[in-house]
């Protein structure tokens, strides 16, 4: 059992980082500009904007999803949602990507 859990998270970490690779960080360094305004121009947050930076892409791809869905993520979901439901899987991907990458 303890091998097959081994091998699982293996699996997983493997997977997570070929996403990452597949990803474009060019593209996703385009879609960023956007969230500079709020996030900053290292992903450090601001104000009540939270820091993007040390996040991983799986993280920031769940947010933005869930954001897009219509869901009630936190008390800034009115102000996220209208940016990501412009998004398409491919943007979210790419920049959470990006952000993962460039602000680790």
């Amino acid at each position: 059992m303890k091998m097959y859990l081994i091998i699982a998270a293996g699996a997983i970490a493997m997977s997570a980082g070929a996403n990452l690779q597949a990803a474009d960080l060019e593209a996703g360094a385009a879609t960023y500009q956007t969230c500079i305004s709020c996030h900053g121009p290292a992903a450090q947050g601001q104000a009540i904007f939270p820091a993007l930076a040390g996040r991983d892409a799986e993280y920031l791809a769940d947010k933005l999803q869930r954001y897009r869905a219509g869901e009630q993520v936190g008390e800034n979901t009115a102000l996220m949602a209208p940016h990501a439901t412009g998004l398409s899987d491919e943007e979210i991907e790419n920049v959470s990507a990006y952000i993962a990458e460039e602000f680790d």
